[in-house]
C-alpha cells in the first residue's frame, strides 16, 4: 500500500477494525469521508461519541436499550410462554423481521468458547434461569449461531433447561 497521509492511516486502520471491513474497505470508506461535507462528518462523529452514552442493558432480557425494561420486554402482547435465546443484540432485529416470532428473548452476550476463557459464567446464562422458573415459559428456542461456539453454548443451555420440563427446540438451517 503506498504510503498515505497519517490522519487517512489512523482513519483506515480504526475501521479496519470494524466485523467485515478489512483495509481495501476501510481505505475506500476513509477516502470517501474525506470527500464528504465537514457537517456529515461532524454527524457521524457526534453519533459515534454518543453510542454507548444512552444505552443499557435491559434487566430482563439483556438487549442494548434506551428505556428500561426494553420496549420488547414491555410489550404485553407478545406470547410469554416462548423465550428466544440468542447470542447477541444484534441477532433479535433478523428474528423480528420475519415477523413470525411473537414471543420474548433472552441476550447471552457471546458463546462459550473455553478457548478465549469465555466459560458459562462470562455469559448471561445464570440469568436465565429465574426466568424459566415462574411457569409462564412453556418453550425456549435457542438461536444461537451455527457455529462450533454457538452449538457448545446451545447444548450446554439444553442440559440446563432440561429438568425444568420446558420443551427445548433450535432454529431450523438449512
Amino acid at each position: 500500500m503506498p504510503a498515505i497521509a497519517e490522519p487517512i492511516a489512523r482513519v483506515v486502520l480504526a475501521l479496519s477494525k470494524l466485523p467485515g471491513i478489512g483495509p481495501k474497505s476501510a481505505q475506500r470508506l476513509a477516502y470517501h469521508l474525506l470527500d464528504c461535507p465537514d457537517a456529515e462528518i461532524e454527524e457521524l462523529a457526534g453519533a459515534l461519541q454518543n453510542l454507548k452514552g444512552g444505552l443499557a442493558l435491559c434487566s430482563i432480557c439483556f438487549n442494548v436499550t434506551e428505556s428500561n425494561p426494553c420496549t420488547i420486554c414491555a410489550d404485553t402482547q407478545r406470547d410469554a410462554s416462548l423465550l428466544c435465546v440468542v447470542e447477541r443484540p444484534s441477532d433479535i432485529p433478523p428474528v423480528e423481521r420475519t415477523g413470525r416470532f411473537h414471543g420474548y428473548y433472552h441476550v447471552l452476550h457471546g458463546s462459550l468458547n473455553p478457548a478465549r476463557g469465555i466459560g458459562p459464567d462470562e455469559l448471561k446464562i445464570r440469568e436465565l434461569l429465574p426466568r424459566l422458573r415462574n411457569g409462564a415459559v412453556t418453550e425456549v428456542i435457542l438461536a444461537t449461531n451455527p457455529t462450533v461456539e454457538g452449538e457448545a453454548t446451545a447444548m450446554y443451555v439444553r442440559q440446563l433447561i432440561s429438568p425444568l420440563g420446558i420443551r427445548v427446540t433450535r432454529l431450523a438451517r438449512g
